[in-house]
Order: structure tokens, then sequence, then C-alpha cells
């Protein structure tokens, strides 16, 4: 029998957005880390921590991958250089990887949801994405009730030990 291949942990120096709703909307099935082309300011912003993708998605298109209605905002002391804040970005993957991602998209109806961005220890500019399939209703429901019992576990130890 196979050995279970164990989940790769991405180098987060510096963790800038999280898409926490992701993981509950979505069952993550498989991840990747891509780059991201960025303009000056928005590097600037991001290092101050500044940034929201709660409500992007990722597209697969001409063999290139966008990154959709991410929230950068603009750099303050930026000038008239600064750039638009929801504009779309590509994220840099190689092409195996985005030919994998396609397949998964128009074959198993998965989508492409960032989990979150990210500076590594090089000072690279990531975007951890998530091949994902949306929940129903009564998951959520189940989510919900796994979270809440290991909390009461957890209270109930605590008590006791």
């Amino acid at each position: 029998m196979a050995k279970p291949v164990p989940v790769r942990e991405f180098d987060k120096a510096k963790v800038v957005a999280e898409n926490r709703r992701a993981r509950y909307d979505y069952f993550v099935e498989d991840r990747f880390e891509a780059g991201i082309e960025l303009q000056g300011t928005e590097v600037k912003a991001l290092r101050t921590g500044e940034g929201s993708i709660a409500e992007s998605y990722a597209l697969v298109e001409n063999e290139e991958v966008f990154l959709i209605n991410s929230h950068i905002p603009q750099y303050g002391a930026g000038s008239w250089m600064n750039h638009e804040p929801r504009r779309r970005r590509k994220l840099l993957l190689k092409a195996r990887e985005i030919d994998k991602l396609h397949g998964a998209i128009t074959r198993q109806g998965l989508t492409l949801v960032p989990l979150s961005i990210y500076f590594n220890s090089r000072g690279r500019a990531k975007i951890e994405l998530a091949l994902a399939r949306g929940k129903k209703v009564h998951d959520k429901r189940d989510t919900i009730k796994e979270r809440d019992w290991k909390r009461e576990q957890g209270r109930l130890l605590r008590q006791r030990g």
C-alpha cells in the first residue's frame, strides 16, 4: 500500500491577507503556491499589511491564471504612479500546473479559491490557491457542529484535567 503524501506547508514568513471564509464555504482538495505579478506601489501597500482577498477568485484564461476581485488599497505615499485597487492580477505558475488547474476546473467542476497572500522568507509576495469543491448547506451545518463539539471537548478536558 502506498504511503499517504503529507500536505506540503508553504514558507509563510508574513501573512498579509487570509480568506478564512473559504474553508467554511468549500472543501479544499489541492493547494498551490503562485507568485503574483504586482506593480511597485502594490508591493508597498502589501508590506504595510493591507489587502483583502475575501471575495476574490482565480480564473484560467488563454493558458494564464488571473486573480479577480482582490483588493489592495492605494499606497498612501504613492503619487500619480499609484495602482488601481481592484485590477486583475496575473498569477505566476508553471505550464504544467496551469494545465492541471484548467483540467480540474473544466472536467470536475472545481473552483480556484485564494486562501492567503503572504511574503515568503526571501521577501517575495506569494498567494496560496486551492482547488475547492463548494459545500452544500447541510455540509456547512456539519462543519459548525464539528467545530462546536471540538470546542466543548477542549472545555471539558481543561475542567477535568
